[in-house]
């Protein structure tokens, strides 16, 4: 049977649905970064070229606007979607006005604490954003309109379409895709053939959902519910990705050590003395940084004091 665990980590807390020690299901809250579910209360900051609020320290965007209320004013809102990382202005979160209570956001999941299996591959298949299946494989690249899956492989276009149909369920589901996602499947010439990765695509995907039928070309929208980023937008904000990721791995460290990495994780991690200082005490010793302009983004490592 499925079950839920739930990773507390340095700078993200981390929850994995696990069926038959695989990882079915992932989700991942950042350290500082109010989540959906939350009810705060704001002041409206700007009302043109986009209607923004500033609440909890973070600006959220309202998609629904603020009729009749003026900049400087206080306002109740709920976070729709988090913050998805990086500097542009589309990226901030998002919220709707609301007279409900004030709360906190619900939690990740519901589940047994522990480490996740697994959770190192996964973190690979993010920041590559390519999903191998038999016969081929998915590309997966963010971009500002939607989440992009592209299809390649070296099976005839009618079975390729239909297992790359249940490897894209899968991926959408374990690596969180929410919002608009377009998958670029081969042309297929029949109506029947369209109509079989239709079914196998409605079978597996991830409920709520809703999408289009493939067009002529191949392409297929997905449309799902989207309250976070997912890991495949997480991991193309890099350097903080890799600050996590590597904060992970010497975590299972005893003792004083030293982390090497890419010059723009140690500045992300110099940013952070917070995380550096509960990383000392997690593993009992004190925590030093060496910029290695040598090293990938997700090259670092930890190494003796």
């Amino acid at each position: 049977m499925p079950e839920w665990i739930i990773e507390h980590g340095i700078g993200e807390t981390r929850a994995a649905l696990i069926e038959h020690d695989t990882i079915i299901e992932a989700r991942v809250r950042r350290e500082g970064i109010i989540p959906a579910g939350a009810v705060l209360e704001g002041r409206l900051v700007a009302v043109a070229p986009r209607v923004t609020v500033e609440a909890g320290g973070e600006q959220f965007l309202l998609p629904r606007g603020a009729s009749g209320i003026s900049e400087g004013r206080t306002l109740r809102v709920e976070v729709t979607r988090e913050a998805l990382g990086g500097a542009e202005p589309w990226k901030r979160g998002l919220a709707r006005l609301t007279d409900d209570a004030l709360c906190e956001a619900p939690p990740l999941s519901v589940g047994r604490e522990g480490m996740i299996d697994g959770w190192d591959e996964l973190l690979e298949e993010a920041r590559s954003g390519v999903v191998r299946f038999e016969g081929g494989e998915l590309r997966i690249e963010p971009t500002a309109a939607m989440t992009m899956i592209d299809v390649d492989g070296w099976l005839v276009p009618d079975r390729l379409g239909q297992m790359a149909a249940w490897a894209a369920a899968g991926a959408i589901r374990r690596l969180d895709i929410g919002g608009p996602v377009g998958i670029d499947f081969p042309s297929l010439r029949s109506k029947e053939e369209r109509k079989a990765v239709d079914e196998v695509l409605d079978a597996y995907l991830p409920v709520p959902f809703e999408k289009t039928a493939m067009n002529g070309f191949g392409f297929v929208q997905v449309v799902r519910p989207r309250s976070r980023a997912s890991l495949i937008e997480l991991a193309a904000d890099r350097a903080p990705f890799e600050a996590r990721a590597l904060l992970r791995r010497a975590a299972r460290e005893v003792g004083a050590i030293g982390l090497a990495a890419h010059p723009a994780v140690v500045r992300v991690l110099q940013g952070r003395p917070d995380w550096l200082d509960r990383l000392a005490r997690q593993i009992g010793g004190g925590v030093g940084l060496r910029a290695d302009g040598a090293l990938t983004m997700s090259g670092g490592y930890a190494e003796p004091a």
